[in-house]
C-alpha cells in the first residue's frame, strides 16, 4: 500500500527517495561548468521504486520458507535485516531505476533474492554484496550457476565497491569504460547513512541509485533549510552531490519485520 507523496527539492542534481509507508527521494547528478570540473564532481541520481517478479512468487510465506531452509527463523536485527514480502514493490524499484537489458546493477543486501529476481528478469547482470554468509548462500542456491549474478560476501562499508564495479564494466567495454552501472537496493537500515555517503560521490560510476530507506532518514536527507533545527552536515553533503526528491511511501505491511521506510532516487549526468 503506497501513499502518493511527491516532494521535490531543487538542488544541483535530482534525487528521489520513496518510502515504505514513508517517502521516496530522487537524486540527479550535477554537471558543473567546465571551470569547476577540477574541484567539483558531477552529481548522480538516486531513486527507489519497486515491482513484482512474475516468474517466482516472493511473498511472506516464500520468504519464511527461504529463511527456514538455512535455519534462519528471523532476520538479524544486529545487521538491520528486513525483507520485502511484496514482489510488486521490487518491480517498481526496478522501474524507477530504468533497469533494462544489458545493465549492470549493484544490489546491497539481497536477502532472499526477491529484488535480485526482478533485476535479472529485467535483463540486468547483478553484483550482490551480502555480509551475512547464510543469506548469501540462500541467494546463490536460488539462482544456481547463472552468469547474470555474482554474490560477494563482504561488508559494503568496508569493501572496494568501486573496484568491483569498474572491473565488471571493463570486461564489457575492454579498453574503454563508457557505460555506467546502477544501484537498486533495499539496504539494511543500520547502514543507510554510510551507504549514501559511499555512493553519492561516485557520480562517474553510477548513473542511478535507488535506495529504500527508513522514513525519518529520507526526510532528514531532503531537509535543506539551512537554519532549521533538523539541518545536519549530511544535508550539506547530499545537496553538494545531488538534488533530493521525496518520492512516495511504501506500507510497512510489505516487510518482514515491519519497519518504517522510504525510497531515494539519484541520477548522474556523467554517464
Amino acid at each position: 500500500m503506497m501513499c502518493a507523496t511527491d516532494l521535490r527539492v531543487d538542488c544541483f542534481p535530482r534525487v528521489a527517495f520513496p518510502a515504505i509507508i514513508q517517502p521516496m527521494l530522487c537524486f540527479r547528478a550535477y554537471s558543473p561548468p567546465p571551470v569547476l570540473n577540477a574541484c567539483v564532481q558531477r552529481r548522480r541520481r538516486i531513486s527507489l521504486v519497486v515491482q513484482a517478479s512474475r516468474s517466482v512468487e516472493d511473498d511472506y510465506h516464500a520468504t519464511i520458507k527461504a529463511l527456514n531452509s538455512r535455519d534462519r527463523r528471523v532476520p538479524r536485527k544486529s545487521l538491520g535485516q528486513h525483507y520485502l514480502v511484496n514482489s510488486s514493490i521490487n518491480e517498481r524499484l526496478s522501474i524507477v531505476a530504468g533497469v533494462e537489458e544489458g545493465d549492470l546493477v549493484l544490489e546491497i543486501g539481497p536477502g532472499t533474492g526477491s529484488l535480485t529476481n526482478v533485476l535479472i528478469n529485467s535483463g540486468a547482470t547483478v553484483i550482490a554484496i551480502e555480509k551475512d554468509r547464510h543469506m548469501a548462500k540462500i541467494v546463490e542456491d536460488r539462482f544456481g550457476s547463472t552468469e547474470k549474478l555474482m554474490v560477494l560476501v563482504e561488508d559494503i562499508t568496508r569493501c572496494h565497491v568501486g573496484s568491483h564495479v569498474r572491473s565488471f564494466l571493463g570486461k564489457w567495454n575492454p579498453g574503454k569504460v563508457t557505460k555506467c552501472a546502477k544501484v537498486v537496493s533495499n539496504i539494511p537500515f543500520n547502514i543507510s547513512t554510510d551507504v549514501v555517503k559511499l555512493l553519492l560521490p561516485m557520480g562517474d560510476l553510477f548513473s542511478d541509485v535507488v535506495l529504500l530507506l527508513q522514513d525519518e532518514t529520507a526526510l532528514r536527507l531532503v531537509e535543506l533549510q539551512l537554519r532549521s533545527p533538523e539541518y545536519r552536515p549530511i544535508n550539506l553533503f547530499v545537496s553538494f552531490y545531488s538534488d533530493a526528491e521525496y518520492m512516495f511511501k511504501v506500507g510497512r505491511e510489505n516487510f518482514f519485520p515491519k519497519p518504517k521506510a522510504s525510497i531515494l532516487h539519484c541520477s548522474s549526468t556523467e554517464c
